[in-house]
């Protein structure tokens, strides 16, 4: 390009500035995103926790990892290395010279700006005298003073100095290139080009293709592609699943199979040791020769699976294959939610013949997770979950003195009972198994059920999406027992008082016969029945309002002519009283209703910018390798035709309080649907809970 300069740097000054950029930009974010988070605080956490999570295999398994861990002392020497070629790196940048400055003749001449010409002269007589190389000086800074004096006593260089910053006029545009010489020179060519061939036609493009190639085969959750319409399969093939069934196609997945995940192993040991595990587990549908369940990969992960929940002791390499297997498991059993949940919606929105999971077989994903990290069978007691707890001990539980089959069991006995019946237990134990008991969750489910988008919250009309907001508060169990504690000594206080209840009651008989002696008094207006439209619309309400507005119409015919002592101006006066309470009424209730429904956007628009941490609460959990959190299943269903009404959430922030809403369109038919909000829990057995909401029949 004319006019233009390329200059490359000789002294390599430059190529220390870029150099300095570069390793700045790797070091940086490097440090905040990698250096290894204050050992102390995860030290101090888990000493917190070790009261109740002591003898948790993940507890034990973290402790042994910080302690043999070299991964964060080579993460800190690999930073601080970067740090140390950084400070280098700028410490050479700053002794280096300025090597491009403004042309300046003043300084050239080594005189205060603004000299004279005499000045300048005499200056300029003087230096020659020193740099002249006919005097013996050096000829290029005599060049240099020769133009500065130029530059200030010619008046065209002077022009040139003060317009272009060069006396010599407009030169040609130069730019700096911030790479050393030796790159481009003749010599060095063909090194150059085998490096950068190799940087850009080699190692990017297969970085680049290693990505894609991994990112193509898994999901947004981390899962198999090919897991995942594996999972498909078999749900769309047998709606109805039982737990065998469920663990069999779990551990068909993808990820226990070697080919398609590296982190999964097959040991030559494996031809002996599961076997052996498959005689001591019993009938395990080995012999079913439908694939993927006859493969190695997946009958070795279904045995593993089914030893963890027996609690059954294998080998040490077995052990490790486990804790893969068992890991991983939760993971899988929510994408098999997820791909039910996708089912039952295409099965909404195309047809009913569409062949959609049923609701007890996503129920089995879920509890088959709980099982997972208790490790526990389906037929066990959830007091196994504690510790010290073992077959033979239950029979005190399960005795008729006191009848203890679940924690809710074992929590509202008194405590002098609680101690007699685990006797078995000494005082440390004792004490271990209330402090694991009063750290598992108790979750408190308030519901409401509006239409927001609708004038009338409250009245529900076919078709309208129903918004059911439940809010969750969780408190530990531990608050139960001074609950029970206080209940108790009211019991007892209440059972020595007899005399007083007694009184009470009779108060009570009097009140009741008063009340009805002056409800004789009074005609009794009957009640406006309910009925069904046959044409299935649901509006129950309009009609119900109407056979009120009727009977009131008639009530108050009948009054007139009964009440002769009420003369019209009266009645007239009672009309417009009843009428200006009735319309501040209506008009309180339109303020509160829009009250509310702004506060709901406003809670979703909060909830919608809010990021929440999914670091909850610790799961206690005696054989679950790694640190569990607490999360929870909240939907509605409708159990008695055994269908999902709104698709399971799951709720990952829930520490103290949780507000979710749940919405589902209202049916299109009257009836009485019996439709329950669950609450499930992904991590303890026994903690689930149901409320049922009111029927639709009363809603349309």
């Amino acid at each position: 390009m004319a006019g233009q300069q390329f200059q490359y740097d000789d002294s390599g000054n430059t190529f220390f500035y870029f150099l300095t950029s570069f390793v700045g930009l790797i070091v940086i974010p490097a440090t905040y995103y990698l250096w290894p988070r204050d050992q102390n605080a995860e030290q101090l956490r888990l000493k917190s926790l070790r009261r109740v999570h002591g003898r948790c295999l993940w507890y034990r398994l973290r402790l042994m990892k910080s302690q043999q861990s070299i991964i964060p002392t080579l993460k800190k020497a690999a930073l601080l290395f970067g740090w140390a070629v950084f400070l280098l790196l700028a410490y050479k940048v700053s002794k280096l010279d300025r090597e491009y400055q403004e042309y300046n003749p003043y300084e050239v001449l080594n005189l205060d700006p603004g000299a004279s010409v005499a000045e300048i002269r005499k200056q300029y007589r003087v230096l020659s005298l020193k740099f002249h190389p006919d005097k013996g000086g050096d000829e290029a800074t005599f060049m240099r003073i020769a133009k500065a004096y130029a530059a200030l006593t010619n008046e065209v260089s002077r022009q040139n100095w003060e317009t272009y910053g060069n006396p010599d006029g407009p030169g040609a545009t130069s730019f700096g290139i911030a790479l050393p010489a030796w790159i481009v020179d003749q010599k060095n060519s063909m090194l150059v080009l085998l490096v950068y061939g190799l940087a850009f036609m080699v190692i990017l493009p297969v970085v680049v293709g290693t990505w894609w190639y991994r990112s193509i085969r898994y999901s947004g959750d981390q899962i198999l592609i090919n897991t995942t319409q594996l999972f498909m399969h078999f749900m769309y093939k047998t709606p109805n699943m039982n737990m065998k069934r469920l663990a069999m196609v779990l551990t068909a997945a993808f990820e226990f199979d070697p080919r398609s995940n590296k982190e999964a192993t097959i040991r030559p040991t494996d031809n002996i040791e599961v076997p052996q595990l498959i005689r001591e587990l019993g009938n395990i549908n080995v012999k079913k020769k439908e694939p993927p369940f006859c493969y190695p990969y997946s009958l070795k992960a279904r045995v593993l699976v089914l030893a963890h929940l027996a609690r059954m002791d294998v080998s040490e390499e077995l052990e490790e294959d486990q804790r893969f297997v068992v890991r991983k498991s939760p993971a899988l059993l929510q994408e098999m939610i997820n791909v039910g949940c996708q089912l039952t919606m295409m099965r909404y929105s195309n047809n009913e013949r569409f062949h959609a999971p049923r609701l007890v077989t996503i129920e089995n994903c879920m509890k088959l997770t709980q099982m997972i990290v208790q490790g526990l069978q389906e037929s066990k007691s959830p007091l196994l979950q504690l510790p010290h707890f073992e077959e033979e001990h239950l029979r005190y539980c399960i005795s008729k003195k006191y009848k203890v089959r679940s924690l809710q069991d074992l929590v509202s006995l008194k405590d002098s009972d609680r101690r007699s019946m685990l006797r078995f237990l000494g005082e440390e134990k004792y004490d271990e198994v209330m402090a694991v008991l009063g750290s598992f969750p108790s979750i408190t489910m308030d519901t409401k059920l509006q239409v927001l988008d609708d004038e009338d919250s409250n009245n529900i009309t076919a078709g309208s999406i129903v918004t059911v907001t439940v809010t969750l508060t969780r408190k530990r169990m531990a608050w139960l027992f001074d609950f029970v504690h206080v209940c108790l000594k009211q019991a007892d206080s209440s059972k020595t008082k007899t005399k007083v209840w007694q009184n009470k009651n009779k108060g009570a008989k009097k009140t009741a016969k008063s009340k009805k002696k002056k409800l004789t008094k009074k005609k009794a207006t009957p009640a406006p029945a309910k009925t069904k439209q046959a044409n299935g619309n649901v509006a129950g309400n309009v009609t119900a309002k109407e056979e009120e507005d009727e009977a009131s119409d008639k009530g108050s015919e009948s009054d007139e002519g009964e009440a002769n002592k009420d003369s019209p101006s009266e009645r007239d006066e009672d009309s417009d009283k009843q009428s200006d309470t009735e319309v501040d009424e209506m008009g309180g209730d339109d303020e509160e209703e829009w009250e509310a429904l702004q506060q709901s956007i406003q809670r979703r628009e909060r909830a919608l910018l809010e990021t929440k941490s999914k670091v909850t609460h610790p799961v206690y959990s005696l054989y679950f390798p790694e640190e569990k959190q607490e999360w929870w299943w909240l939907y509605i269903a409708d159990r008695r035709d055994q269908t999902l009404v709104s698709m399971p959430y799951h709720v990952c922030t829930l520490k103290d309080t949780e507000e979710v809403e749940l919405k589902f369109p209202a049916p299109s038919k009257t009836g009485n649907y019996q439709y329950s909000v669950i609450l499930r829990s992904d991590s303890y057995l026994g903690l689930d809970q149901i409320k049922p909401l009111k029927p639709v029949e009363q809603w349309c």
